[in-house]
């Protein structure tokens, strides 16, 4: 089945004309589906845009299923950036008889655009989204990791069903299990209990608070550059910036620290995939939310034709390698500076039969340390309410 089969058309969306700019807007530049020019070729395509009706799974956030069109008024005003835009709007995946056909169309719909380069970037729909663009990654050769903004972990009860509020249990307790790391991006303690915080530690995964990142944004760029699939929840950046979300909150990001974020995201030679989630055009306030959203992609799509290519699995010939000896390893830590950009990986030995598998990692675990094989993983955690879901980890693990 070709994937155009799960698209719904672009409806016409009328361009003001404004005198002082006489160039093209992106929403001229861009290859749409129209009723009139029908699905679009994807050769030579470098992102796809995908809307996604689908809200039935987004906790106290219905409606958030209808945010592709009012981000498309805004995003087809925009004026683009000084390089050759290719970029396809592919329109909506239609929403399925149940909330299970949605996700098999969304995952089916990215991992085609993998396999063919592209870039898929969503529209949704609820942040449950994530874990059918993570299905996507399951034929893939090497292991992946994730990145969320977000305001909270949304780690749910290891039994509650699939739901904005719980898909990281689900992407965590999935078989087979294809997550090397993941990383949250702006939580804000007090929307977090103490035993998910021990979880996240005790799981080796990364989080920063978002006061740390307030302090200074551009620690946020080697976060989103180790990542391969990237989700953001609007309900990350505050209020008064994005009122168009059920859940937003007085506090989070500032709209333009997350256009910096966004073109960190653009600029990581890694990012493969990135989703943008709970977006309400019913809650918004005068276009606010969908104009900043808007922009924000844009400054995704400025930093993805500002890529260097220079993660160190690119060839070595483009780095200096250092070694530094360290008690307890044999063959002390290799650290990678870039000569071009002068950005830095750091890698520690694993054994040769994994190598492929997580190459493509800035980190990599001793020889010997399987996926998820560390039994310290799982000591010194409290006991509560993510009990459960560490148990199911820990028979996973075994």
């Amino acid at each position: 089945m070709h994937i155009s089969s799960y698209f719904k058309p672009v409806q016409d969306i009328t361009l003001p004309q404004v005198a002082a700019h006489k160039g093209k807007r992106l929403g001229e530049v861009f290859v749409t589906n129209t009723p009139e020019n029908g699905f679009p070729e994807l050769a030579d395509i470098d992102i796809a845009i995908i809307g996604v009706d689908e809200d039935r799974n987004a906790v106290d956030n219905q409606g958030c299923g209808m945010a592709s069109l009012s981000v498309r008024e805004y995003l087809y005003r925009l004026l683009p950036g000084n390089y050759k835009t290719r970029v396809a709007d592919l329109g909506d995946i239609m929403r399925g008889n149940s909330v299970e056909d949605t996700y098999f169309a969304v995952t089916s719909v990215v991992e085609a655009l993998l396999e063919l380069n592209i870039v898929p970037l969503l529209i949704g729909g609820g942040q449950d989204l994530t874990y059918a663009m993570y299905r996507a990654y399951k034929n893939r050769k090497s292991i992946i990791n994730i990145a969320a903004v977000d305001n909270m972990f949304d780690l749910g009860e290891s039994e509650d069903k699939l739901n904005s509020r719980s898909y990281l249990s689900h992407i965590i307790l999935h078989k087979p299990n294809y997550l090397f790391n993941f990383t949250n991006i702006g939580y804000q303690t007090y929307f977090v209990e103490q035993g998910a915080i021990d979880l996240m530690h005790n799981l080796f995964f990364d989080i920063y608070r978002l006061g740390v990142l307030h302090a200074d944004i551009t620690q946020t760029e080697p976060l989103v550059r180790n990542a391969d699939l990237l989700s953001f929840d609007m309900s990350a950046i505050r209020q008064s910036d994005a009122p168009g979300n059920a859940n937003a909150t007085p506090n989070g990001f500032y709209g333009e620290e997350a256009c910096q974020l966004m073109r960190y995201a653009g600029m990581s030679d890694k990012i493969s995939s990135i989703g943008f989630f709970e977006l309400n055009p019913a809650l918004d306030r005068n276009g606010q939310t969908a104009h900043l959203l808007a922009q924000m992609i844009w400054y995704f799509v400025d930093g993805f034709y500002s890529r260097q290519e220079d993660h160190p699995s690119n060839g070595a010939e483009n780095y200096i390698r250092y070694t530094v000896q360290v008690t307890d390893f044999d063959d002390g830590i290799v650290f990678y500076k870039s000569k071009h950009t002068e950005r830095w990986w750091m890698e520690i030995k694993c054994s040769d039969n994994i190598r492929e598998k997580y190459r493509r990692h800035y980190i990599v675990r001793g020889a010997g340390d399987a996926f998820f094989e560390q039994e310290q993983r799982l000591a010194n955690i409290r006991s509560g309410p993510y009990q459960s879901l560490l148990d199911q980890v820990a028979k996973q693990l075994k």
